[in-house]
């Protein structure tokens, strides 16, 4: 990835035998996987349960669109206003990002596009 931002309108990458970059609206996307490795653990089964080991974050439970769910821990303060507005013209911001449940996952965070959430709960 070359540029990605929160508040930017675009991603900009380059494989590594491209001499062009690409770029890709990010309205387009659903999520960015930042990731441990590009070869991730085939067999692995991620756990989706809150534990004790981030109490300093809010957990929080995201679906998406298209039924896909995700569980994680919001990094940074609530990104939305009261009353659950991910869009509009006051939001800068394309999306926000968690922290995945599992210490063990092959995910280090995730961006989640607001464009591309149903609901998020903020769990207790």
């Amino acid at each position: 990835m070359l540029d990605f931002s929160p508040e930017s309108d675009n991603l900009s990458f380059k494989e590594t035998s491209a001499k062009d970059k690409i770029s890709i609206g990010i309205h387009e996307l659903k999520a960015i996987f930042f990731v441990k490795s590009f070869k991730g653990k085939l067999n692995y089964r991620e756990r989706k349960a809150y534990t004790a080991r981030n109490t300093h974050n809010k957990k929080i439970f995201v679906k998406f669109k298209d039924g896909e769910s995700l569980t994680g821990y919001l990094e940074g303060s609530v990104p939305w206003e009261k009353g659950f507005f991910l869009s509009g013209k006051k939001m800068k911001l394309k999306g926000f990002f968690i922290l995945p449940t599992d210490k063990d996952s092959n995910n280090i965070k995730i961006f989640i596009v607001n464009s591309s959430v149903k609901d998020v709960t903020v769990v207790p």
